[in-house]
């Protein structure tokens, strides 16, 4: 009984835990999914090297491009800024 309650308790924990980390992705887990995007058509050590490269990348170009984009955002605000910071930053 005791090992059915322990094994029960795990379970609902796991689960919650994982229902909450799916609910916002981590910056590392948002950059792998740029990466991905970025190595398609890439191969074996092609793909391995440059997912290495740019996985550990700086964030100095997403600074960039979120300077420019705030720039061209000027003006626009709610749900027009939002829509066209996440277009924007996208590209």
């Amino acid at each position: 009984m005791k090992h059915l309650l322990t094994a029960l308790s795990l379970l609902v924990a796991s689960l919650s835990t994982s229902a909450f980390a799916a609910d916002a992705p981590t910056a590392q887990q948002s950059k792998m999914g740029t990466c991905n995007k970025e190595a398609v058509g890439k191969k074996g050590d092609e793909r391995k090297a440059f997912m290495k490269t740019c996985l550990s990348a700086k964030k100095e170009g997403q600074q960039s491009k979120m300077k420019t984009c705030n720039a061209s955002a000027k003006g626009k605000k709610g749900d027009e800024r939002k829509a066209f910071m996440k277009e924007c930053l996208s590209k």
